[in-house]
């Protein structure tokens, strides 16, 4: 048993530096979603509110980047972190869904995150 905690922690400990070492950073509003390289969040954007069916929480991140290129980054990274890939836009984990939404802005690509209860 031991030697599996052991194990367990080492794997969780690599895995967030693998994680964190291609990310630009985590959205504010969210602790663990990761920020694909090239974004960054537009602060003061971020809301969170808990309702009784469970949270609800919007971020929206922006840079020069490519829709497809934050796509795939997401479609490794978030299985990583115990996100379940059901498109390329959505994730679900536990009892929350995660939808990725993006939408050219000019010369940059805006990246709507918004997390709900199932």
């Amino acid at each position: 048993m031991r030697t599996f905690s052991i194990i367990s922690i080492a794997f969780a400990l690599g895995l967030g530096v693998a994680v964190s070492a291609h990310a630009e950073g985590f959205l504010g509003v969210y602790e663990d979603l990761p920020l694909a390289p090239g974004l960054a969040e537009v602060q003061g954007s971020g809301l969170t509110f808990d309702s009784p069916g469970g949270r609800i929480v919007e971020g929206y991140a922006k840079g020069a980047v490519k829709a497809a290129d934050i796509l795939k980054f997401y479609a490794t990274t978030l299985p990583q972190l115990g996100w379940t890939r059901e498109s390329d836009s959505q994730y679900r984990r536990e009892a929350e869904v995660l939808k990725l939404d993006t939408e050219a802005d000019g010369r940059a690509l805006v990246v709507h995150f918004t997390i709900s209860p199932e």
